[in-house]
């Protein structure tokens, strides 16, 4: 398995010869490029885990590229090239966010030392926290729902406070995390997530407070020094590891195991849940007083189910995603394809919708998804409604789709008020906001069997 993804940035051909045979005796994937300019082509077209980056480049200095990078991707980690002597280029480097600096001539157990290093800080994020900006920063969709996001971000973001983001599994909490991390006034600076939920308890010690399994490895409080740990699903923490947040929030420092002072850090701490983390205050599973100091902001992610108006958006933006990171050959989807979609709850959010064009992008050799190239699940779910029988079984314009969409909607939630009022016509319609003679068409016209 290889080790990493790596991007060597060098106008000498010798040096990237030279770097790259060293990084591929690690088992690292390297690509090299010679311009600043085209290595930020090379970050927006793909994904890597290290950069190394000589500070003079022809065209746009090492400098420029950094701070471009960092914007792009602030959990990027960049070790920057510099010639013999020249620290206080290393020194300014550092500060706009580089993890760690490589003096010409290097030496080759040194440059080892310092991959390992950086692999070290990205392994406190999966891939998709490295992401392109383009991809990493979006909140894609135009319904209030969004809308109402947008401006709670903006305003969360130019606050100094703790954010504790909630929302189900798969809904984009960590896509909000970045994107406070961006609008803030610590955009550049280091961003560290922490997925909590996925990570062994004693590992993940180790990996916030350093200790015996991470000897002589920055943890993730040093590492983010001046920028943000985001902490997913803080939920999962045990009782030691909460206490060690709220010290780190009550005093910006923390304590190494075994160390005989505390370490001063200057970090913002961004937090996601989904759990309910109130009651599990009640219920003495949490600690009140972390919880008290990590929602002083609160944000709260819309499930996907209630905004499918943006599913088509949504849908063209991951299916452009994935031409540009997968080489997919799909386009777009079926009108039939979108109407089973938008009567489909999606419990895994946008991160399951995301998968389900995956699966049928795999399953169909044509730039249109049909329905045929659902996965088995979605298939079950539209064959046991009307709307789906209808919409599997022949081929419909999107209005026709969306018409017998609402006719279905509508007739579900007429017998649902019927039986909750027992049949009583007069009640029933008031309820419903239409006259008793609409009511009586309605019933009608969709054949609605009256509860006895």
């Amino acid at each position: 398995m290889k080790r990493g993804r790596v991007l060597v940035v060098d106008d000498d051909p010798l040096v990237r010869r030279i770097l790259s045979k060293t990084l591929e005796k690690l088992e690292c994937e390297v690509s090299s490029v010679s311009t600043g300019e085209e290595a930020l082509e090379a970050i927006d077209r793909s994904f890597f885990d290290l950069v190394f980056l000589d500070l003079r480049l022809p065209g746009k200095s090492g400098i420029e590229v950094l701070k471009e990078l960092k914007h792009k991707s602030p959990g990027l980690a960049v070790v920057v090239i510099t010639a013999y002597g020249s620290i206080e280029a290393a020194r300014q480097a550092l500060k706009l966010g580089a993890s760690d600096f490589l003096e010409k001539p290097f030496d080759p157990e040194q440059l080892r030392l310092l991959a390992r290093r950086a692999f070290e800080q990205t392994a406190l994020a999966p891939a998709e926290n490295r992401l392109p900006s383009t991809e990493a920063y979006d909140l894609v969709g135009n319904s209030g729902a969004m809308d109402d996001l947008r401006r709670t971000v903006e305003q969360v973001a130019q606050s100094k406070k703790a954010v504790l983001i909630k929302g189900e599994p798969g809904s984009g909490k960590g896509l909000v995390a970045r994107l406070i991390h961006q609008q803030s006034d610590r955009a550049g600076k280091p961003f560290i997530p922490v997925n909590c939920g996925k990570t062994p308890c004693a590992e993940l010690a180790g990996r916030m407070f350093g200790g015996e399994d991470a000897a002589g490895q920055p943890c993730c409080f040093e590492l983010a020094n001046r920028g943000m740990v985001f902490l997913n699903e803080i939920s999962a923490l045990d009782a030691e590891l909460q206490r060690g947040v709220l010290q780190v929030m009550q005093g910006s420092e923390f304590t190494k195991p075994g160390a005989k002072a505390p370490t001063p850090v200057d970090v913002r701490i961004i937090s996601s849940t989904s759990l309910d983390l109130g009651k599990m205050t009640m219920e003495n599973k949490f600690n009140p007083e972390l919880h008290n100091r990590l929602s002083l902001a609160a944000i709260g992610v819309p499930p996907l189910r209630e905004h499918k108006q943006d599913l088509p958006i949504l849908i063209s933006y991951l299916l452009e995603k994935m031409r540009r990171t997968s080489h997919s050959h799909v386009t777009s989807v079926s009108p039939a394809y979108l109407a089973v979609l938008e009567n489909y709850d999606f419990p895994g959010n946008v991160q399951e919708l995301e998968s389900v064009l995956a699966h049928s992008a795999l399953m169909s050799k044509e730039p249109v998804l049909d329905t045929e190239s659902l996965p088995a699940k979605i298939l079950e779910k539209a064959e046991s409604n009307e709307l789906g029988r209808a919409v599997l079984s022949q081929p419909m314009s999107l209005k026709r789709a969306k018409a017998l969409a609402a006719q279905t909607t509508e007739s579900r939630l007429i017998i649902h008020v019927l039986k909750e009022t027992n049949g009583n016509f007069s009640l029933s319609a008031r309820k419903l906001g239409i006259s008793r003679s609409a009511l009586y068409y309605k019933i009608k016209r969709y054949k609605i069997t009256l509860p006895e």
